[in-house]
């Protein structure tokens, strides 16, 4: 399905047909499919939002340098349309920053928020990597970031044999428009939220891998102690796409913390 919102055409799918909202938000050149195996575990009792940020999949992807405010906003236009209120949201890597963004400057949005191998402040030694894989894609096309990205988003353990998992991430790759990982490669960098992390009032769940190269577990640790009330869940044996390498150890994180805040949302309302 497609929306036009902020100015830009969205995709998005929604699966289940009753339960609380849940809005998943896809890392760096993924798209909405990513989330396969945890749509399937939560479609029986929630109603799931999948959506393929702007850059990226079935979106548009206009040239130009994006901003995280532009994503956050671009999200909020989107559930704004589809009439979605109060949600909980779930954000990896690209996906977490987004969200993050999304509760400070827009708040009392979310029911609660899952942060899950992402960081709220890129360090300055960091900038000029992004500035190189810009000149990359530009010069050569995505299917030479395919390599080294893999290398950074599953462990050594996992690629150590065939796995659809990682035939399937080389293709989502490859297919994201070079204009549309340009454009989120503007946004990532400048991402540096720490100290309003408290301003959010809502439950945060962290979850990171133990092996997480791009966001490493002491980058969650930060988010958590900046962040009053949260939880952090370490998922053994993944690397930065610990949805697709561990799915098991994640979505059991994932709808623990759902579960919990739904018994703390009824005791409240009771």
């Amino acid at each position: 399905m497609r929306a036009l919102v902020n100015g830009v055409t969205l995709n998005y799918e929604i699966f289940g047909g009753s339960g609380p909202w849940v809005v998943l938000s896809h890392s760096l050149m993924c798209d909405l499919t990513m989330w396969g195996t945890q749509i399937d575990a939560l479609k029986s009792d929630y109603r799931v939002l999948a959506f393929d940020t702007r850059g990226h999949g079935a979106s548009e992807a206009p040239e130009g340098a994006y901003s995280l405010d532009q994503l956050a906003a671009d999200a909020k236009a989107l559930l704004d349309s589809l009439e979605i209120k109060d949600p909980h949201w779930v954000g990896l890597s690209m996906g977490g920053m987004i969200g993050m963004t999304y509760a400070i400057n827009f708040p009392n949005s979310f029911a609660s928020l899952v942060l899950c191998d992402t960081t709220s402040r890129m360090p300055l030694e960091a900038q000029p990597t992004w500035q190189e894989r810009i000149e990359i894609a530009k010069q050569e096309g995505m299917k030479a970031l395919v390599s080294g990205t893999l290398e950074r988003w599953f462990t050594d353990s996992f690629r150590s044999q065939p796995r659809p998992e990682l035939e399937f991430v080389s293709s989502l790759i490859e297919k994201t428009p070079v204009t549309g990982y340009v454009g989120c490669c503007h946004a990532i960098p400048k991402i540096n939220c720490t100290d309003r992390l408290a301003e959010i009032q809502v439950p945060i769940k962290i979850i990171v891998g133990d092996s997480d190269i791009g966001t490493p577990v002491s980058m969650s640790q930060e988010i958590q102690a900046a962040a009053p009330g949260s939880s952090l869940t370490i998922i053994e044996g993944a690397s930065h796409l610990s949805n697709l390498e561990q799915p098991q150890q994640f979505n059991k994180a994932l709808l623990d913390f759902l579960k919990e805040n739904l018994v703390r949302k009824s005791k409240f309302v009771e």
